[in-house]
């Protein structure tokens, strides 16, 4: 009689073949330490957009600085005005004529040049109201051209209107005695023409101290000068031309 067969037992806790581990899986692709797509691209976009930010703000700087620095023009006048010496100044009561006759002997004292032509590299206009003992007193056209109209300068009137004209070939700060210098009427901190004493002077409409003539000639000034008594209202703007 055959044995029956033994059913094996069961192994015991600990014992029986090792269980298989199994390798850990790899990635097939770039590992997670990798720089995700378009990172560079975005590094290049920052240092690009750093740079510009730095290129503006030279350039501002640049701009004040230069626009300080054309802003300090030079003076067209390197000292006072020698009143005392200057040829043909109109003595008498007004009005007061162009005086273009004797312009060319004034110009050396007011540093001022013979044009053959208008120079408008430099272009700025201003208006001259002027008063004596409260009546107003006219600017003749023509001041600053010569009489036989051989020449011009670079501060003049081409109408009775009281607009200044100034025109030059360089930004340099004229002044307002330079203009009545070539007009031949005396102007100092307390004299016009022959009438020295009470003197007031306004720049629109605001009322100024010192002297007159040296007032530096910038856009759109209204000039207001009384000798005497001043009128009972002071002019604070004028209605320029289009385009002047």
């Amino acid at each position: 009689m055959a044995r029956k067969a033994r059913t094996p037992k069961p192994p015991r806790p600990g014992q029986g073949p090792a269980p298989r581990v199994q390798a850990p899986k790899t990635r097939s692709g770039p590992s997670r330490t990798a720089q995700r797509p378009g990172g560079e691209r975005n590094r290049r976009h920052l240092l690009a957009g750093s740079a510009l930010v730095v290129v503006v703000v030279v350039a501002i700087v640049l701009g004040v600085v230069l626009s300080q620095g054309s802003s300090k023009a030079k003076p067209a006048l390197s000292g006072p005005i020698d009143w005392a010496g200057m040829p043909g100044l109109q003595n008498g009561p007004p009005p007061w004529g162009a005086n273009g006759a004797t312009l060319a002997d004034r110009l050396p004292a007011l540093g001022l040049s013979q044009l053959t032509g208008e120079q408008l590299a430099f272009h700025i206009h201003q208006h001259l109201d002027l008063y004596v003992n409260g009546r107003h007193v006219g600017v003749p056209a023509h001041i600053g051209f010569a009489a036989n109209g051989s020449f011009l300068t670079e501060i003049h009137t081409h109408d009775p209107t009281g607009i200044i004209h100034v025109e030059s070939a360089r930004h340099l700060d004229y002044v307002l005695g330079q203009f009545f210098g070539e007009w031949g009427v005396r102007l100092t901190a307390s004299c016009v023409g022959r009438y020295c004493g009470q003197l007031s002077w306004w720049v629109n409409g605001r009322k100024q101290v010192g002297n007159p003539a040296e007032l530096v000639l910038k856009p759109h000034q209204e000039i207001v000068i009384a000798a005497g008594a001043a009128p009972k209202k002071i002019p604070s703007s004028y209605d320029f031309p289009p385009g002047y």
